[in-house]
C-alpha cells in the first residue's frame, strides 16, 4: 500500500496517511505527543493531531498499535472487562487485544494465548492473504471463520515494519469507519 506516508520536511516525522494532512497541520489546542505518552482513561483522539512517527524501517512494537490506533481520526477507546483495550471508530471496533481465549492456544503445551490482537481487514480474500503468507506472523482460528479480521500475537507483532503496522490499521479503520467518515479520510489522504 504504497503513498500512504509521508515524511514532514518540517518536523522529519512520517505522518500516516490516515491523518491526511502534512505535519505542518497540527491541532492548536493539542501539541504533538510522544509515541511514549500512554492514555491513562478513555480518550478520543483528533482528526488533526498528528504523533510524530518512528522510522518506518524500524520493527513494529505493542506501543506502536496504541498509538497508531489513537492517531486515526475519531477514535475512541474502551476497556473490555479485564482491562483489555479496544479501539473504536464511531462505536464499531476495528482493533482489540483480546483476552484469553479457548480457541487462541499454542499447538505445544495447549494452553490459551493471552497475547492476541485482533485486526479488522476489508475482506475476506484479504485475510486470506495475510493468514495464507507463511512469513506473515498473522493467524485466524474456527471462531473467526466468515469474519473479516486476522489475529497476530502480541508478541510476534515485530515481524512487522511500522509502516505495515500502519497499513493494518489504516485498512482496519477504513473497514470501520462509517462511509461518510471514510470517504473523507481518503479524499484528504489522496490528495496529498
Amino acid at each position: 500500500m504504497p503513498g500512504r506516508e509521508s515524511r514532514s520536511a518540517d518536523h522529519g516525522m512520517f505522518v500516516p496517511a490516515a491523518l491526511g494532512a502534512s505535519a505542518a497541520i497540527w491541532a492548536e489546542s493539542s501539541p504533538p505527543s510522544p509515541l511514549w505518552e500512554r492514555a491513562t482513561g478513555p480518550r478520543r483522539s483528533s482528526p488533526l493531531t498528528l504523533l510524530p512517527m518512528p522510522p518506518r524501517t524500524r520493527r513494529a512494537r505493542v506501543e506502536d498499535v496504541h498509538d497508531l490506533a489513537m492517531s486515526m481520526p475519531h477514535v475512541t477507546v474502551r476497556h473490555g472487562p479485564l482491562g483489555n483495550p479496544v479501539y473504536l471508530v464511531g462505536g464499531r471496533s476495528f482493533v482489540f487485544f483480546r483476552n484469553a481465549r479457548p480457541d487462541a492456544i499454542d499447538p505445544q503445551t495447549g494452553e490459551r494465548y493471552t497475547d492476541v490482537i485482533m485486526f479488522w481487514v476489508p475482506s475476506e480474500s484479504d485475510k486470506q492473504a495475510l493468514v495464507q503468507d507463511q512469513d506473515s506472523p498473522f493467524f485466524t482460528t474456527p471462531h473467526f471463520d466468515g469474519h473479516p479480521s486476522v489475529l497476530v500475537r502480541a508478541s510476534q507483532i515485530g515481524a512487522l515494519r511500522v509502516q505495515e503496522l500502519a497499513e493494518l490499521i489504516q485498512d482496519a479503520w477504513l473497514a470501520r469507519a462509517s462511509p461518510k467518515r471514510a470517504a473523507a479520510w481518503l479524499a484528504v489522504s489522496n490528495s496529498r
